[in-house]
Order: C-alpha cells, then structure tokens, then sequence
C-alpha cells in the first residue's frame, strides 16, 4: 500500500512539473505612454522638453535625425522552447520640426507592421584561398 501511495505521488508530482513546463510566458518589453498623457501633448506648443517631462525619454530616435521620437512596446508570449509569439505591439512616433516643436503625432499598431528579413548575402573575403 505504501509503495503504491509513493508512485501516485510521483506519478502526481511528475504530471505537476509537466503542466507548469507547457505555461507560456509572457514578456512585456518597452513604454508607449497612456492616453491620457499623449493628450496633454499640444502640436505646435510642446517642444522636445516639455515632451520629455511629459511623455519621459523615447525608446528610440529617428535614424539620421532627432526629427522623430519612437516610443515603442511590445508584449510576447513563449511556450517553452518555441519562438516567441507577438500578441501585441504599439509604436508611438512623435514628429518636430526645424524649431524644434511637435509637429504631428502618429500611432502605430502590430496590424500596421511589417516583417524584415535580413539580408542573407555574404560579403567575400579575399586572402583566404591555399595556392
């Protein structure tokens, strides 16, 4: 009787571990202000500071200017050893102009996103070759 109340246990345990293996995980990564705070932003009144006191630092910044911020979020979920699975996305891009004012502000959503693939091509390298 005792052997057989041991190996249920186990046997319970090992299903325990099983099922909390396969739980996904859910990773929230980034900051796109609430609503109400991209509201308090004025186009044409607000400049880069009073954005930033607003709004806080941008996750990212235009490329070859500081024209546009990005502030940008991304929630996933993974079940064990898989690819992570976008659930959600939201990218918010606040545009200055040459004074450096708020000109627009947009909003993007994982709906309006596209997927990049890296380039596969591989520079030659000279030198390399046993004569």
């Amino acid at each position: 009787m005792r052997l057989k109340l041991r190996s249920h246990f186990l046997l319970a345990a090992t299903l325990l571990f099983a099922v909390a293996a396969c739980t996904p995980t859910i990773d929230t990564r980034g900051y796109v202000p609430d609503e109400d705070l991209i509201g308090q932003i004025k186009t044409g009144l607000d400049d880069r500071a009073a954005v930033s006191r607003v709004l806080g630092s941008p996750s990212s910044v235009a490329t070859f200017s500081d024209e546009t911020w990005y502030y940008i979020s991304r929630r996933t979920e993974q079940f064990a050893f898989f690819d992570a699975k976008v659930l959600d996305q939201s990218v918010l891009a606040v545009d200055f102009d040459e004074r450096g004012f708020v000109s627009a502000i947009r909003r993007y959503k994982l709906e309006g996103g596209r997927i990049i693939g890296p380039v596969t091509r591989e520079t030659p390298t000279l030198g390399r070759e046993l004569g």
